[in-house]
C-alpha cells in the first residue's frame, strides 16, 4: 500500500503532498514518473499550454478575409485566403450545402 510522500515543486520550490490515492491513480494509468510540479503550478502550466489567456500566453489572432458568399451574396469573413477557382460560402450556406 502506498503512503503519502512530500515532494518539492520544480517551478516554485514549494513542498506538496503526493497522496497515496494519487500514487494509485498514477500507477493505474501507467505513469512511471512522480509529478514534478505542485497542483497550482500544474494547473498554471496546463492553462498556458491550452492557450487560455489567464495572463500567461496570448493566443495569436487568426487572419480573416472578406468575401462575398457564392450562395446568397452576403458579405462574410473566412479564416483562409480564398482562391478564384472555387466558390466560398457564408456559414449558413456552407452548412446547407454540406447536407
Amino acid at each position: 500500500m502506498a503512503q503519502d510522500k512530500t515532494l518539492t515543486c520544480r517551478d516554485c520550490g514549494a513542498d506538496f503532498i503526493f497522496s497515496a490515492s494519487e500514487q494509485d491513480f498514477y500507477a493505474e494509468k501507467g505513469f512511471t514518473n512522480e509529478p514534478g510540479r505542485c497542483p497550482a503550478c500544474r494547473a498554471a502550466k496546463k492553462q498556458q499550454r491550452n492557450g487560455s489567456n489567464g495572463g500567461y500566453q496570448q493566443r495569436q489572432q487568426r487572419e480573416m478575409f472578406n468575401v462575398t458568399c457564392a450562395g446568397c451574396g452576403c458579405e462574410t469573413q473566412v479564416p483562409f485566403r480564398p482562391s478564384n477557382d472555387r466558390p466560398v460560402y457564408c456559414r449558413d450556406c456552407f452548412q446547407a450545402n454540406k447536407r
